[in-house]
């Protein structure tokens, strides 16, 4: 059987209009800019509003993603939507293949929060590398202004939306040079937006859970803890996986998390900070939108160049990580 490789061919992003600082966010809970900037680098995020969707963000980016790779929607093979924010609990992939005519596609829905972009795009490289699909639209997109607790101060400072999308193509030579995915379900209890569905009686003796959803919540802390040790641990396989060193690393592309958490990584890999993209201050942490927003605006700015290697890596609830390493471009 001919080995088949994957290259990532284009990208594109999408964010909501409305901004919020931190000033703005002062006359919602008892903080400051200072306090929200020394402690997690971010200065303002995008909010969707009423009339807005996550369907319509991730299409939008992932249009931008199309035209950039030169081909058309109605090539795609395969569409995966990494969220945890759906328009629609059944799913929001299908809708945006509609809304962009990819008539062709299958589409579903992945949840692994905010490593669900490094888990999609290392699914999507699979279908591609057996020969099953040839041209794969992977999107990772976020709403998370829709499950905050405004009044928390711990958790509303750090979310913000957007979308981002990549599409990957089978190619002569491999692009995805090594991967490393890790879980750990007994730490699922630090980062979560549980289900706490509300008694209701149907009939005597007969009670069911009515669905409902409390706010994010998070131990910060912990969270801190398991990123800063695990992160350089996975990245570190994943370069072994791909025979690369430290060294050989063009960029590295964090989930936008922290900025303390993306100084710490980057510390303990001993790369310096000139190869570390890092665009929280202006979206804080959009979960699953954050490494592909981050890509294509390194993309566009001409940072990001055909042939670059990229270590991107993911983590957060589940609690999930992982790493992929890649170059840029066939």
């Amino acid at each position: 059987m001919q080995n088949i490789g994957i290259a990532i061919t284009g990208s594109g992003s999408a964010l909501p209009a409305t901004f919020l600082d931190n000033q703005a966010l002062t006359k919602l809970v008892d903080t400051s800019d200072e306090w929200i900037t020394t402690r997690t680098g971010i200065r303002q995020r995008r909010l969707v509003n009423q009339s807005e969707s996550l369907s319509g963000l991730a299409t939008l980016a992932s249009q931008k993603a199309i035209a950039s790779s030169g081909i058309s929607p109605q090539e795609l093979d395969l569409i995966i939507l990494a969220t945890s924010t759906p328009d629609d609990m059944f799913g929001s992939a299908c809708q945006i293949q509609a809304q962009l005519g990819a008539h062709k596609a299958v589409a579903f829905d992945l949840t692994a929060a905010c490593s669900g972009f490094v888990f999609g795009l290392v699914t999507a490289a699979q279908y591609i590398k057996t020969g099953v699909y040839k041209k794969v639209l992977m999107i990772g997109a976020d709403v998370l202004s829709r499950w905050v607790d405004w009044q928390d101060r711990g958790t509303c400072i750090l979310f913000g939306d957007g979308a981002g999308a990549v599409v990957l193509q089978a190619n002569e030579s491999d692009r995805l040079l090594g991967f490393e995915l890790k879980s750990d379900g007994t730490q699922n209890k630090y980062l979560n937006l549980a289900c706490t569905p509300e008694p209701t009686e149907l009939l005597p003796g007969v009670h069911v859970g009515k669905g409902n959803f409390q706010p994010i919540t998070m131990n910060g802390k912990e969270v801190y803890r398991f990123a800063v040790q695990k992160v350089p641990e996975v990245i570190d396989k994943a370069l072994f996986h791909a025979n690369l060193t430290v060294d050989q690393i063009d960029w590295l592309i964090l989930h936008q998390a922290n900025q303390r958490i993306l100084d710490a990584v980057a510390q303990r890999l001993n790369i310096p900070e000139h190869k570390v993209i890092s665009n929280l201050a202006e979206y804080g942490n959009t979960s699953a939108a954050s490494i592909p927003l981050a890509l294509d605006e390194a993309v566009r700015q001409g940072k990001i160049k055909p042939n670059d290697i990229v270590a991107a890596s993911g983590f957060g609830a589940g609690l999930t990580w992982g790493a992929a390493i890649f170059q840029w471009g066939r």
